[in-house]
């Protein structure tokens, strides 16, 4: 199956970032870095972009402040 490669509207859609909060995690490495696709032309891959964002919800899930009392 291809890679299915996004571009920046279809990434800050996706995460809910903004374009520099996307460029600002870049560069702590804290996002997906971009693939080159010509001289001014960049996207992200789908599957790297999906796994940024599942990897969010499992902090979100790990975190103690969401543990049930009870």
């Amino acid at each position: 199956m291809p890679a299915t490669i996004l571009k920046l509207p279809q990434v800050t859609q996706r995460t809910s970032l903004s374009r520099s909060h996307v460029y600002a995690l870049i560069a702590e490495g804290a996002f997906p870095k971009q693939v080159r696709l010509g001289s001014r032309a960049v996207g992200w891959l789908e599957s790297e972009v999906d796994s940024f964002i599942a990897a969010r919800i499992a902090e979100r899930d790990a975190s103690p402040a969401n543990e049930q009392e009870g």
